[in-house]
């Protein structure tokens, strides 16, 4: 069982920051790629940012120079830093991960169930 959770959402001022956090647990062999995409009500789920096992980032051009991206093996751990929001940044941010579980002989998608960003005055 494999399992994506996120945390550190919440409702923050245009300009203000966060800091979101996803944590892989389970019964795994190795955890590769992962990813921030984000959902704003009445649209399609948008990627935000992604970042590899050996720590390189990639980033939507609205995250560019605003949103930092980092992970942690050690902890299973992937974090980004959210600065400067605004009002277009809201929606649920979800976690995706790219998983060699023990039970699979390949890589699967796994996704969190995501975290509440709202940015309002």
């Amino acid at each position: 069982q494999v399992q994506l959770v996120e945390s550190g959402g919440g409702l923050v001022r245009p300009g203000e920051s966060l800091r979101l956090s996803c944590t892989a647990s389970g019964d795994f062999l190795h955890l590769s790629g992962m990813a921030w995409y984000r959902q704003a009500p009445g649209k399609e789920r948008e990627f935000v940012a992604r970042i590899y096992y050996n720590s390189k980032a990639e980033y939507a051009e609205t995250a560019q120079g605003r949103f930092i991206i980092s992970r942690n093996n050690e902890k299973n751990l992937m974090d980004i830093q959210l600065r400067s929001l605004k009002p277009d940044d809201t929606g649920v941010y979800i976690c995706h991960a790219r998983i060699h579980a023990r039970c699979s002989d390949r890589y699967d998608d796994y996704w969190g169930q995501g975290t509440q960003v709202t940015v309002s005055s």
